[in-house]
């Protein structure tokens, strides 16, 4: 049973590695034997990598703003060079700004779609391409419970979620065939960066909490599990669906 979960010689892309989910994730994957290639943003990410490493694996970083078109290329030109072979990706990097509906300017949502949307897809097609020359991936999309609930105060973070999760089911149905399984992952309320706000709100954080059956806040090490399940040839027969890690917030 183990080797179904084994990721022992995969090299795994994981955006968005600094910190929360995407850490988390890079940890988990490292954990069962991955080699991680991580992106972010910030100058380093200095702590996944020590934890990374911890693993017996090793760890390469690219420092990259993916709502960058032309850098956005570049990072993924050098890492196709640079690695050859990636077996999976782990598209979650993203942002999210507040602001009620009728207040949302422009800019908010030109750079929520740009980094939520157009880059996933463009990180998408070309490594869903390398892949496919490869033959075979496992590709994995941070979605939301947004790309199935509206929100509040968050509608281009929605539309962008909405529209990750119909990227999951698109590219699934072109690429099942080929050896590659694209699937999302849909985190319930978890504390990280992009849920403060909701957590230092008394009123909100109540609401949600009392919302949620498992009574807690979700923890990025609760997708350690889930992201290697996906990654691994335990679910190699497990193609365009989202995958809820909330909790049982959906369930209720």
């Amino acid at each position: 049973m183990n080797t179904l979960f084994d990721l022992k010689g995969k090299t795994a892309l994981v955006t968005g590695c600094d910190t929360g989910l995407g850490m988390g994730m890079a940890i988990g994957l490292a954990s069962a034997g991955a080699n991680i290639v991580g992106a972010s943003i910030v100058d380093n990410a200095n702590d996944t990598a020590q934890a990374v490493q911890a693993k017996g694996v090793s760890f390469t970083y690219h420092q990259v703003d993916i709502g960058d078109r032309s850098a956005l290329y570049q990072f993924i030109a050098d890492v196709i060079s640079q690695h050859k072979k990636i077996d999976i990706v782990v598209n979650n990097a993203g942002i999210i700004m507040r602001k009620p509906a009728a207040e949302h300017p422009d800019e908010y949502w030109d750079k929520v779609m740009s980094i939520n949307l157009d880059a996933q897809f463009i990180l998408g097609r070309e490594f869903g391409r390398h892949m496919i020359e490869q033959g075979g991936g496992k590709m994995i999309f941070t979605c939301s419970l947004l790309s199935f609930q509206g929100g509040i105060n968050v509608p281009g973070y929605t539309a962008s979620k909405s529209a990750v999760a119909g990227l999951v089911r698109a590219f699934a149905n072109e690429w099942g065939s080929k050896g590659i399984c694209v699937n999302g992952i849909a985190p319930g309320y978890i504390a990280t960066n992009n849920t403060q706000a909701l957590r230092e709100d008394p009123e909100r954080s109540k609401s949600i909490l009392d919302r949620i059956p498992a009574g807690r806040w979700g923890v990025p090490e609760d997708f350690m599990g889930p992201v290697v399940f996906l990654a691994s040839d335990a679910s190699n027969y497990v193609n365009g669906t989202v995958l809820f890690v909330d909790g049982g917030w959906m369930a209720r």
